[in-house]
């Protein structure tokens, strides 16, 4: 059952962040939201590492580019140190369900692990 509480929220915004254009053009910004073991299942299916996906970002991201659409964002406290959020994206015509863990490590929330899989509207 989705939680609302401070851990869920601390996730919450970070993930909402980092769906930004001003933090994915920053590899500064989105690197320090990032766990430093992050890996990710791409919607594309390829398998990225943290320093991978940071660099993609800031290679293909705009700063005046609108933010990703997302819905559905829900999430839930695993453990004292883990939250994991489903929630389902839009961006150019593509749509993605997509699942995150958040770690927190030294007192900070960080995404530790992200898959994004692939969907079609009319096939749900």
């Amino acid at each position: 059952m989705p939680e609302h509480n401070a851990a869920v929220e601390a996730a919450m915004e970070g993930e909402l962040a980092l769906l930004t254009p001003e933090v994915r053009c920053s590899p500064e910004r989105a690197g320090a939201l990032l766990h430093p073991d992050f890996q990710e299942f791409g919607a594309s299916g390829r398998h990225w590492s943290r320093a991978a996906i940071i660099a993609s970002l800031a290679a293909t991201t705009e700063p005046g580019a609108r933010p990703v659409a997302v819905s559905a964002l829900r999430g839930v406290q695993l453990a004292p140190d883990l939250v994991h959020l489903t929630y389902d994206t839009a961006y150019d015509g593509s749509r993605a369900h997509r699942s995150s863990l958040w770690r927190r490590t030294e007192g900070r929330w960080l995404l530790w692990f992200h898959q994004a899989t692939p969907f079609d509207v009319r096939a749900t």
